[in-house]
């Protein structure tokens, strides 16, 4: 395709022509009007001059009867500029004026008439156009008296002239400006285009050029590079993903195989063999839990969930976080406590109580305080609290916490600040927390405890009455 049809197939070319045909059809319509209401008003001066001219005619009639008319006729027909006369008998004969001929049967008619005629003082044959009235007169004499059209017509030309010209000029000057705007954004779509092709050839780094003018395609390209920043940081977390499943969940399979084949070397009884299958089982179910944590990262993250939203009060869900967990805390020397105030919520109860558990968790495995004080049970407090900004569900624990500058990788997949990793875990606990957050419109806050963590769910709130409604 060419330069030039690409360039008329544009939006903002056609869009030209549209508006340049409405424009036109405006200016012709608007000149029409002033052209037509121009020969109107001249029309209506040539009647109001006529119609005086016979009145006078007629009073002088009556004052110096036939002679007298003659008389005043032939003064006036000499005059430059003159009016069209003519004064006729009863048997049609021309008595007075400075018409030669005239359109046959004007002069049988009373009134108003647009008639051709010749001039006496023209040699020539040539047609003149004139509105003229005819009165009859007492005797039977008829007067004839008009009024040369030619200035009439002489100035439509003139109106009609300028408005060819500037229909004329508004059209090449739309089509100028057509093209010049097709043009500028032809540039700037053609600019998006190749942008695109390299995004779509693999480079997600590149992003759609952004004026300065801040019009709808600045706007357009905006929202299309934040589009494109999300789509990198999904791409960039999705290869994240991939590399810490490949890493983290090749030492359990690795595992699990091993000791499948010491089960199958070493084992010479039931026991043994029984003791192989329930550690398989246990890594197995490590496995499961991971993926299950996956799944649920994925959904939050694609908003599937939404559509199990309900309203619910989160004051209860930490109750029953409480009592669920409150037998693992003990065990480990941890007392659980809860605080609520109502904190009604709309949004999945169940992933948010996953959320929570999955906060507990961390606060059970990892709040217990490094030099504990002596006869003094260390405790966990969870909260469920509503304020200004909305609902907040935190964990607050007491043990070494997290340093500020590790609170932001601590919620990304599989990370584990645990060098040793000891303990049991696969580090998607706080990625969960966080994508739930992030489905309900909220944050996930990892903040110091002085000693230790407060883990908050923090999250838009609704009110009693939003709720019963």
């Amino acid at each position: 395709m060419t330069a030039f049809g690409k360039l008329i197939r544009t939006t903002a070319f056609r869009l030209t022509l549209v508006y340049l045909f409405l424009f036109a059809l405006f200016a012709a319509s608007l000149l029409g009007y002033f052209a037509w209401n121009t020969r109107r008003m001249i029309t209506e001066q040539i009647t109001e001059t006529v119609n005086s001219e016979v009145v006078e005619l007629q009073q002088q009639y009556t004052r110096g009867g036939i002679r007298g008319l003659v008389f005043a006729i032939e003064n006036r027909a000499m005059s430059p500029g003159a009016n069209v006369y003519l004064l006729t008998t009863p048997q049609g004969q021309a008595v007075a004026g400075n018409i030669s001929s005239l359109q046959p049967g004007i002069m049988n008619n009373i009134g108003w008439a647009d008639t051709f005629y010749h001039r006496l003082d023209e040699s020539d044959a040539k047609n003149h156009f004139a509105l003229v009235r005819v009165a009859e007169l007492s005797g039977g004499f008829r007067l004839l008296v008009g009024r040369d059209l030619e200035e009439r017509r002489r100035l439509f030309g003139i109106v009609a002239k300028a408005a060819q010209w500037s229909i004329a000029i508004v059209l090449l000057l739309g089509l100028g400006g057509g093209i010049f705007v097709a043009r500028r954004v032809l540039h700037r779509i053609d600019a998006m285009t190749g942008t695109t092709q390299r995004i779509m050839g693999g480079d997600l780094t590149e992003r759609l050029p952004v004026g300065r003018s801040g019009d709808e395609l600045d706007r357009l390209a905006e929202n299309l590079n934040a589009m494109l920043d999300r789509i990198e940081a999904l791409m960039a977390g999705l290869k994240e993903v991939s590399d810490n499943i490949a890493h983290d969940l090749k030492t359990p399979l690795t595992r699990l195989r091993n000791r499948a084949e010491e089960a199958l070397a070493d084992g010479h009884d039931e026991a043994s063999y029984r003791e192989a299958l329930e550690r398989t089982i246990e890594e197995s179910d490590g496995l499961i839990r991971t993926f299950n944590a996956l799944l649920m990262i994925a959904r939050a993250e694609s908003g599937q969930a939404r559509d199990n939203m309900i309203d619910f009060d989160a004051a209860t869900v930490a109750r029953d976080i409480q009592e669920l967990y409150e037998p693992l805390a003990d065990d480990n020397g941890l007392a659980l406590e809860v605080q609520t105030d109502p904190a009604v919520i709309r949004g999945n109860r169940e992933l948010i109580s996953q959320a929570l558990a999955n906060l507990v968790e961390n606060a059970i495995k990892y709040g217990k305080p490094s030099t504990p004080v002596p006869g003094e049970k260390p405790s966990v407090l969870i909260e469920a609290r509503r304020d200004a900004e909305g609902v907040k569900l935190s964990v607050t624990d007491h043990g070494d916490g997290i340093p500020e500058a590790d609170r932001r990788r601590a919620m990304e997949r599989f990370v584990r600040l645990e060098a040793s990793r000891t303990l049991p875990g696969s580090g998607l606990g706080l990625s969960l927390a966080s994508a739930v957050a992030v489905l309900h419109g909220g944050e996930l806050r990892l903040d110091d405890a002085r000693p230790g963590v407060r883990a908050t769910l923090a999250m838009p709130g609704r009110d009693v009455e939003q709720a019963s409604a």
